[in-house]
């Protein structure tokens, strides 16, 4: 793991929404590794189980600690961010709302359930479950009015995307000078879908390393790890977003590969994997996963 240079505490600053116009809470050169630390999504608002909706400030869901402007980053770059390490506390909390998630309409009443995070599990109600940390918001300005942090969108933001873990490498388009990026809403655990709404939302810790990328440009925020590559996306509806993730996978295969968009789609249907990330966010988010094997045999560098 690189070195780390810094750090960001989470009373440094936060954000709510991502804007151009946020200032920075830190300046940090290309290549810097970072560990920002962060609340969870309700801001530790949910400490114990009989907190009821009425007491929770819904304006404080999701901060982001940040923004971190980074010296060189301009309109039309990437922005590469590697995450090296997630340590997440001992205790997360779950909750189920009325109208919120995809059984919001049969839930009556607020619930919240706290559990423990020991020996690499999380115990919730006799069931311990594997931990499976990853981010939830993550990404940088976006090019025009600022974006709620529970929102995704072509910046980044509130995925909820699983394979957001350590180990990742996202790459985000820059759209605001410095690219101003945050990040926050860990979870210890959450499935595809985060079909309640909520994943095992945690405080912690994220070290990333930071570097921009001149010369190449991006319209949705791509990752990969040691097996794969993927293409993200976000829309309106969750069709929506499955045909631009696909849509602009194969387009940047068939561009860099010099083959026919038929015939990259013919691969794609045959070894690529259209995943959901979530449904439950004002917009929704998938993810087309291609495995790395295929574009060595195509001689293919997509970033």
């Amino acid at each position: 793991m690189a070195t780390v240079i810094t750090k960001l505490n989470k009373d440094t600053g936060i954000i709510y929404e991502f804007n151009k116009e946020n200032k920075p809470t830190k300046t940090v050169a290309p290549g810097t590794t970072l560990t920002i630390e962060t609340y969870d999504c309700f801001e530790d608002q949910i400490q114990t189980e009989d907190t009821v909706i009425e007491r929770i400030d819904w304006n404080r869901i999701n901060p982001a600690t940040g923004p971190v402007f980074i010296e060189g980053a301009e309109p039309g770059d990437i922005l590469k961010v590697k995450i090296e390490k997630i340590d997440v506390n001992d205790q997360g909390v779950m909750a189920v709302v009325p109208e919120l998630g995809v059984m919001g309409d049969s839930i009556e009443k607020m619930e919240a359930k706290i559990m423990e995070i020991k020996d690499g599990k999380v115990h919730f109600n006799g069931v311990e479950a594997p931990l499976n940390t990853m981010v939830g918001v993550i990404g940088v300005a976006p090019e025009g009015e600022g974006v709620n942090s529970g929102t995704p969108g072509a910046h980044g933001g509130n995925m909820d995307n699983k394979m957001v873990k350590e180990g990742a490498t996202l790459y985000f388009p820059v759209a605001a000078e410095g690219a101003l990026f945050a990040l926050g809403d860990l979870h210890a655990a959450m499935g595809d879908g985060e079909v309640s709404g909520s994943g095992v939302e945690i405080a912690g810790e994220v070290t990333v390393t930071l570097d921009v990328i001149k010369g190449e440009e991006i319209v949705q925020p791509m990752l990969e790890n040691d097996e794969v590559f993927t293409q993200i996306a976000s829309g309106e509806t969750l069709d929506q977003a499955a045909k631009l993730a696909t849509t602009l996978m194969i387009e940047r295969i068939a561009q860099k590969s010099g083959r026919p968009i038929s015939e990259v789609t013919m691969l794609m249907s045959m070894n690529a994997q259209l995943e959901v990330c979530q449904i439950v966010n004002p917009q929704k988010t998938a993810r087309l996963v291609v495995p790395k094997w295929l574009l060595q045999q195509l001689d293919v560098n997509l970033i």
